[in-house]
């Protein structure tokens, strides 16, 4: 390459970078990478641990992290919970930010039960809502809205279907949702709660 050649690729680069660096100063946010979500929350009717009904539009504005286990679950979901137990502590006190604990299992987890559940675990539940409801409508959700659990193991039976994952979803506060992360993975909580601040300042 001649010096000539040499000149014009880095005065090119140059400006190239230059223009970028204007643009992030103009537009903002056009640093930002933006990929697809991997999903979107529809449209759900749910009962809480209180026995009131919770829909899309109450959790509408809010950045929430959304995962499934039942009460009586010996295997994963007692870590699982004190993993998010951590999340809850870090956030329990930011009014955009919530936690949404579905039921694998509707037919025990009574909003009752659940209730006493979360009396346990001494939470708020303004802030850490517990949730059941119809079988099919639960796991569609997990399945299909918030991307934790593969579509294909859905079965023809819904009582034959049990649904038991590990996972989280991280839904922003336009009901996108943005990432799934494993929830018995220190490291990929720890980047969890990285995430949420950053979508908490958006």
């Amino acid at each position: 390459m001649n010096r000539k050649t040499l000149f014009y690729v880095l005065f090119f680069s140059a400006l190239i970078v230059g223009f970028f660096i204007v643009l992030t100063k103009v537009i903002p946010g056009f640093a930002n990478t933006r990929f697809p979500p991997l999903g979107y929350v529809e449209p759900f009717s749910f009962i809480n641990q209180d026995g009131k009904t919770i829909t899309q539009k109450d959790v509408a504005g809010k950045t929430y992290i959304a995962h499934y286990f039942f009460t009586t679950c010996k295997g994963i979901c007692p870590r699982m919970n004190n993993n998010m137990r951590k999340v809850y502590d870090k956030f329990k006190n930011e009014p955009g930010f919530l936690i949404l604990s579905h039921t694998c299992d509707p037919v025990t987890d009574s909003p009752a039960r659940l209730k006493r559940y979360a009396d346990s675990m001494g939470v708020s539940t303004d802030r850490w809502i517990f949730l059941t409801g119809r079988k099919d409508s639960l796991y569609y959700m997990a399945r299909l809205s918030y991307k934790i659990d593969d579509p294909a193991n859905n079965l023809k039976d819904i009582n034959d279907d049990f649904l038991h994952t590990q996972f989280f979803a991280l839904v922003d506060k336009n009901g996108e949702v943005k990432k799934v992360y494993d929830g018995l993975k220190e490291s990929e909580i720890a980047q969890m709660v990285k995430d949420i601040e950053k979508l908490l300042k958006e």
